[in-house]
């Protein structure tokens, strides 16, 4: 296992948490940010445009992706337009279809050849990343955010598929394969291991990285003592005086 320093993978933070965005911004192994609607609710986030702006005021030098929220294909363009105006550091989400299942290839195709750096999401699919890379062509650099967590989800492993997304992407060389999802820390190792060249992870993920490296001899201590520490702050215990225990032979 690689140490975290020498990972070629970059790590960009996923949620919509301001305070915690701003304790990992100190971090420099985090190289970018990632937020969506999901995430910014559940942050209890009502004005979106208010709150994308304080986060590129206090982070102006990573990437940030900001997505769009309509179902509309022309007013997805219009919210795009607006969503890139916010920063140069800007990468606006589209989702690779909306909700009835038609495809954005072609709002993909107008916004990049407009210089739009885009972030195309909800992405699990082979023949969905080759038409993404095909209408991202000659355009910016961009992302295609490959959800290998809901693949595996699923019962089926994204390693392979995320490998023969890495050589699409790459043939086109202004696209950059994402592992977006992710379930556990070794998810980064297993982004590495395929030549991902980003991965989102989760705060509480996060928090994990410590642990990186930990010798498991020590780290099963430290969870016998975690259990011991939790069954006394609970008090539980055993009346074993009134316990029956048979001590006839069979």
């Amino acid at each position: 296992m690689k140490r975290l320093e020498d990972l070629k993978v970059k790590i960009f933070a996923d949620g919509a948490n301001l305070p915690g965005m701003l304790e990992l911004y100190k971090n420099p192994i985090v190289k970018g940010f990632t937020t969506n609607p999901t995430l910014m609710r559940l942050a209890g986030i009502s004005d979106y445009q208010g709150f994308a702006r304080e986060v590129l005021a206090a982070i102006p030098d990573r990437p940030i992706s900001f997505e769009v929220f309509s179902d509309d294909f022309d007013e997805m363009e219009q919210q795009a337009l607006e969503i890139a105006s916010w920063g140069a550091n800007v990468n606006v989400k589209i989702p690779v279809t909306n909700t009835r299942g038609e495809t954005a290839y072609a709002l993909i195709h107008r916004l990049s050849r407009k210089g739009i750096r885009l972030n195309v999401t909800a992405v699990m699919t082979l023949a969905q990343v080759r038409e993404i890379a095909y209408s991202l062509a000659d355009g910016p650099e961009s992302f295609v955010s490959v959800f290998a967590g809901r693949i595996a989800d699923t019962g089926v492993d994204p390693l392979p598929l995320m490998g023969t997304a890495v050589e699409t992407l790459s043939a086109i060389g202004n696209a950059k394969l994402i592992w977006a999802s992710p379930r556990e820390l070794l998810n980064i190792f297993h982004a590495e291991s395929v030549g991902c060249h980003v991965i989102t992870v989760t705060h509480d993920v996060l928090k994990k990285l410590t642990l990186v490296g930990k010798d498991l001899s020590e780290y099963s201590l430290d969870t016998v003592k975690m259990f011991y520490e939790d069954a006394k702050r609970a008090g539980y215990s055993l009346d074993l005086a009134s316990s029956v225990k048979s001590t006839v032979p069979l």
